[in-house]
């Protein structure tokens, strides 16, 4: 008689962190079914049963790691929605306290979200964070502006961490009131700005192909 299967509902979520934690010990190129396996504790066959491709499971894995600063953002950026909200020092106080929680799970969000750039798959969930945040935005400011701020937030988080430096809360301000204060300047008749095709109802990019290097 075959041995029943044993009924374990949080497999496929063990999976996915082991996934994670793979990721930040060795490194994208260090992932793998049989190195996930190991390190969730599970058969070889759990994970290519929940996970048919490693590109299915890195999708799963930048889904869950890109929550960091949109997580920071529903919970402590209520502010936001504030129309008498300083937006600029509220977001760069915001960023302040992503940067200085879990580094390393900063650092991991950005390798998988850097990942889209050797990997096609991943480039709509790579999309995903980036619009969360640019939609909120949007209602303090407009959908291109509002771009332009996740933009702006993502090269400057990408400095510190590729440089070791250390995050600059009143430049942050500075860059982002500027381009605040930019989207208030009128728009010359017929200027058209640069980039992919956008969606009419929302206005965001249809290919999302700029976003392999920003969020924007």
């Amino acid at each position: 008689m075959a041995a029943a299967r044993r009924y374990d509902p949080e497999r496929r979520q063990r999976i996915i962190d082991a996934a994670i934690r793979a990721v930040g010990r060795s490194g994208i190129a260090g992932l793998s079914h049989r190195t996930v396996a190991a390190e969730a504790d599970v058969p070889l066959g759990s994970t290519t049963y929940h996970f048919k491709t490693l590109d299915d499971l890195l999708v799963a894995a930048l889904r869950q790691a890109n929550e960091g600063f949109a997580k920071v953002v529903r919970e402590h950026g209520g502010a936001l929605a504030d129309p008498g909200c300083d937006l600029a020092a509220e977001l760069a106080r915001l960023t302040g306290r992503w940067l200085g929680g879990d580094r390393t799970g900063v650092e991991l969000e950005y390798e998988l979200y850097l990942a889209a750039l050797r990997r096609p798959a991943l480039r709509t969930v790579a999309a995903e964070w980036c619009e969360e945040v640019a939609e909120l935005l949007a209602r303090r400011t407009d959908p291109r502006t509002g771009r332009a701020l996740v933009a702006l937030l993502d090269g400057i988080c990408l400095q510190v961490l590729l440089t070791g430096g250390e995050y600059d809360e009143e430049y942050a301000r500075d860059a982002l009131r500027r381009v605040i204060g930019a989207s208030d300047q009128p728009v010359p008749d017929g200027a058209v700005g640069r980039g992919a095709p956008r969606s009419e109802a929302s206005g965001a990019r249809v290919v999302p192909a700029d976003r392999d290097a920003f969020r924007a």
